[in-house]
């Protein structure tokens, strides 16, 4: 028994110290070379995607990412010497052969081109070896909405080159990469099982989505009424009840997937008209009125107006000048016919000092609640006190002639304070940060309330705005049949030319419906010559669509 215990025990141990040995002679003699021919193996990677978090609208629908993207993949190793099939390929996808020929011959990284779905059919249908499809999807195309509000990427790096892609790329590029990549030995052959195949490289991190105030469908909808009138412009529309914008756009506007095609380009796409100041016109007197109804809620001069009124050496003309004037005018037509006269007339009673405070409570001459979500802002401009030196200053901002000057975003803000009874809310367009689940990660609204108008002065504005749509010159902003609306018209002199043309900004600015006001909007349609004419349909047009979606 003892003998054969013996046994067992020398050959437990002879096979120990041949595996000691194996060992060794693996790590110290024939280990470098191992390590040597890993490390020759290679890996080269194509990227197909960053992936990236989503912007949302307000009720979770995804404002990127929306469209199915194919990309076809070329695998040289194993396209090589199929020379028909090449030919055949480079007239499909518009490519030079001879080049491909060349490519495909010196190097085994896989190239990869997008293509439509009509052209993976058509290479489909080849059945060729040496190509494969994968199927992505786009983060922007043509048709993607708010596109100035978003912004683009870097076409190099994928990384947020403008917008809200470029504010949040820290929470939005979240380290998640997709690339074909192809492995091979130190001589540059495909190593069996392996060769081309996808790469994911994940990241700790989870993706996160960036939650806006936009409404997708009302963004669609004031899209598409400027892109099919094919005008120059802007339109905002806010929330009267809590200062969220759910809709701005600014057309032209551009494919954010080839911006350097627009750089040059002298309708200025990239420009967001949005946020840009301009001379505002007649909307002006609606300050005028806040000025002098907070001051005295009785207020209705009469006054007989004969087409002008003269201030000095300057004579101040009214739109009836050609006519002999608006005749009598009280305050609810003064503010319908929008006589010049009768308010350049208040104005003087008044004084500028109620005014240029007005425009301060009512938010212009200063940045927006989009300034303190990192959104690039004009303040617009309101002169100082000081400045108005003579009573024909005066009578110039009175009528939103001059210098005066506001964003669309304030001027659908003014309207949304004036619609919301005198509270004026901070704006707001991005409203949190959620995850994968929709869960609210971070909360990025400033949510903040205050009163500057008194609800008495507001509820008379809105009576005189209903007025101006009903009997005045806002008339083609009509939509009685949804309940109507109040508002106001804008034609402002820019004192620019255009082949001897004056530049006039058209304006409307209203809320709807009438009685119970949900949404303030500001129309903006550049050298519209008319807000009556031009900027009030639209008005109109906007209107009616969201009403009739229930939105």
């Amino acid at each position: 028994m003892t003998k054969r215990i013996k046994t067992i025990l020398f050959i437990f141990m002879a096979i120990c110290a041949l595996l000691v040995t194996r060992l060794y002679y693996i790590q110290t003699v024939v280990g470098p070379g191992y390590s040597k021919e890993a490390s020759s193996q290679r890996v080269n990677n194509v990227n197909i995607e960053n992936s990236r978090g989503d912007f949302l609208d307000r009720n979770g629908i995804k404002l990127t990412g929306r469209t199915p993207k194919v990309t076809a993949v070329l695998k040289p190793s194993l396209l090589r010497g199929q020379n028909e099939a090449v030919d055949n390929i480079c007239q499909i996808l518009g490519l030079d052969p001879a080049k491909t020929k060349e490519s495909l011959q010196r190097k085994n990284t896989p190239i990869i081109m997008e293509v439509d779905s009509e052209t993976k059919d058509v290479l489909s249908q080849l059945n060729i070896k040496g190509i494969s499809f994968v199927n992505t999807l786009s983060r922007y195309n043509t048709d993607t909405k708010a596109k100035h509000l978003l912004g683009y990427l870097n076409k190099v790096d994928q990384v947020g080159s403008f917008g809200l892609e470029k504010i949040y790329e820290k929470t939005l590029n979240y380290g998640k990469t997709d690339s074909i990549g192809v492995i091979t030995d130190r001589d540059n052959n495909l190593l069996g099982g392996l060769g081309y195949r996808i790469i994911e490289e994940n990241s700790d991190n989870k993706k996160l989505d960036i939650r806006l105030t936009i409404d997708y469908h009302i963004q669609s909808i004031i899209e598409k009424v400027l892109d099919e009138k094919g005008l120059t412009g802007a339109i905002v529309v806010e929330d009267v009840a809590t200062g969220d914008i759910v809709g701005m756009c600014s057309k032209p506007d551009f494919n954010p997937n080839d911006i350097e095609n627009y750089l040059l380009n002298n309708k200025k796409p990239l420009f967001n008209r949005a946020v840009a100041q301009y001379n505002i016109g007649s909307v002006f007197k609606l300050i005028d009125l806040a000025s002098v109804l907070e001051k005295d809620q009785d207020y209705n001069m009469v006054f007989n107006c004969p087409g002008y009124i003269q201030i000095g050496d300057t004579e101040f003309k009214c739109s009836s000048y050609n006519v002999g004037g608006h005749g009598i005018m009280d305050i609810n037509s003064a503010l319908a016919k929008s006589c010049n006269a009768y308010f350049i007339n208040m104005s003087m009673d008044l004084g500028a000092e109620p005014i240029i405070s007005m425009c301060e409570k009512l938010g212009f001459g200063k940045p927006t609640g989009l300034s303190k979500q990192g959104i690039e802002e004009a303040k617009g401009v309101i002169p100082a006190i000081a400045d108005l030196k003579n009573p024909g200053d005066v009578a110039n901002v009175s009528i939103g002639q001059g210098q005066t000057m506001a964003t669309p975003v304030q001027i659908a803000d003014m309207i949304a304070t004036i619609a919301n009874g005198g509270i004026k809310n901070n704006i707001n367009v991005v409203d949190c940060i959620v995850n994968e689940e929709g869960n609210k990660v971070r909360d990025l609204k400033e949510t903040e309330q205050k009163r500057v108008l008194s609800k008495a002065t507001s509820d008379k504005i809105k009576n005189l705005m209903e007025g101006v749509v009903n009997t005045g010159t806002g008339k083609k902003a009509s939509i009685d049949e949804f309940g109507g609306a109040g508002g106001k018209t804008g034609s402002a002199e820019t004192g620019q030319y255009v082949d001897g043309q004056k530049i006039v900004q058209a304006w409307f600015a209203g809320y709807f419906p009438a009685k119970s006001p949900k949404y303030s909007v500001a129309v903006f349609i550049e050298d519209g010559r008319s807000g009556g004419e031009s900027a009030a349909p639209i008005f109109a047009e906007v209107g009616k669509e969201i009403m009739k979606k229930g939105l």
